[in-house]
């Protein structure tokens, strides 16, 4: 069976074609001053239409999101909850639900329209996830106050989990170490996480973000590079 696996980050995308598992082809573009208008739409389309596919798995990690508890089920309110957090257009996103079982709560989150009706017009089975439901996912908790770390180019989703419960999920921009470490110590000292008591995971593109992982372990006691996204090998969590 023929796979492709999107990945959408707030200036990104990276796919992934898999055949009966295998890794065939593994890409990544990231947006700079150079890039021509609409690149990601290009590249989306591109790789959409590089080969037959059975099926296409997207992840987001755009950052236009609400967490609330499992079976909330007010949908209508989706967008309303979502603007709390960040500006929403409703013309241009479409309204999504991920909802993650083990931990007992739910994403809505929004994905751009345009990109949305380019994957369904392929006509072939798609599934839709939040990169914060999949993340959460593959964690576990052992009764411990942590702090899971998920790392993109520029972009970073955190989890703070206690008593096997998600007291605090984010996904925000990382242009700054310095910004974000603040933000980090901050957030352990509003959740009542003492810094020595916490024991920190990370993982993704650890290697592209040497210096903000050099600069946490100057203030963090308990930290563990869990893995980094391995080329062809660990792609999004997997």
């Amino acid at each position: 069976m023929n796979v492709l696996t999107l990945l959408f980050t707030k200036d990104g995308l990276m796919y992934q074609i898999s055949k009966n598992k295998n890794v065939l082809e593994e890409k990544s573009y990231l947006v700079n001053e150079e890039s021509p208008e609409n690149f990601i739409a290009g590249k989306l389309e591109e790789a959409l239409l590089k080969q037959r596919y059975d099926e296409v798995s997207v992840i987001s990690a755009f950052n236009h999101f609400t967490l609330m508890p499992e079976g909330f089920s007010d949908h209508e309110a989706g967008y309303e909850l979502i603007a709390y957090n960040a500006p929403v257009d409703k013309e241009h996103e479409e309204l999504m639900l991920s909802v993650n079982k083990k931990f007992k709560v739910q994403f809505y989150y929004t994905f751009p329209k345009d990109f949305y009706k380019k994957i369904k017009d392929l006509s072939i089975p798609v599934l839709f996830n939040f990169s914060g439901e999949k993340f959460l996912n593959a964690l576990s908790n052992k009764n411990n106050k942590e702090i899971h770390i998920n790392l993109y180019q520029n972009q970073c989703e955190f989890f703070a989990i206690n008593q096997q419960k998600v007291i605090l999920y984010n996904n925000l921009d990382v242009t700054s170490e310095v910004d974000f470490l603040y933000f980090v110590m901050f957030t352990l000292s509003k959740i009542g996480f003492g810094i020595n008591e916490t024991k920190f995971f990370v993982y993704g593109e650890t290697t592209e973000n040497e210096t903000f992982i050099s600069e946490l372990q100057k203030f963090v006691k308990n930290l563990k590079i869990v893995f980094d996204n391995i080329p062809n090998r660990n792609f999004i969590l997997n």
